[in-house]
């Protein structure tokens, strides 16, 4: 039977681990702003992590009780090849069962209500 990690974190190994607090350090000024309004059960009383690793992958923001992926886009994710790498990242995160919801960083810093509202669409109350 799966254990709590395994659900959690998806077998993700040690070395994401690292490189999640890495990265929690040096957030995007996007991905602060939006911290701010997930932190502390602020949506409907539901926790998110920052820099969740999942499986082979580190999820910007994720609540595992929604089973829900939020990510911030910035203009690299413009480029086709990298969009075709997130196309192929958000199919195997769906294969867990989670849905992956992408916003881009213009989004999070201009209308910071829709990207909450679309958020609480995924995060009934409970």
């Amino acid at each position: 039977m799966e254990d709590y990690k395994d659900k959690l974190f998806k077998g993700a190994n040690h070395k994401l681990f690292e490189f999640s607090k890495v990265l929690r350090k040096a957030g995007t000024d996007s991905e602060d702003i939006l911290w701010q309004s997930l932190r502390r059960r602020n949506i409907n009383g539901f926790k998110f992590r920052r820099q969740h690793p999942l499986d082979k992958y580190i999820a910007d923001f994720y609540c595992h009780e929604a089973k829900l992926v939020i990510e911030i886009d910035g203009e690299i994710h413009n480029q086709v090849e990298i969009q075709e790498y997130d196309k192929n990242r958000s199919y195997e995160l769906e294969e867990f069962g989670i849905t992956v919801v992408r916003f881009t960083n213009d989004e999070v810093n201009n209308n910071l209500e829709m990207v909450l509202n679309v958020i609480k669409g995924y995060c009934r109350s409970k």
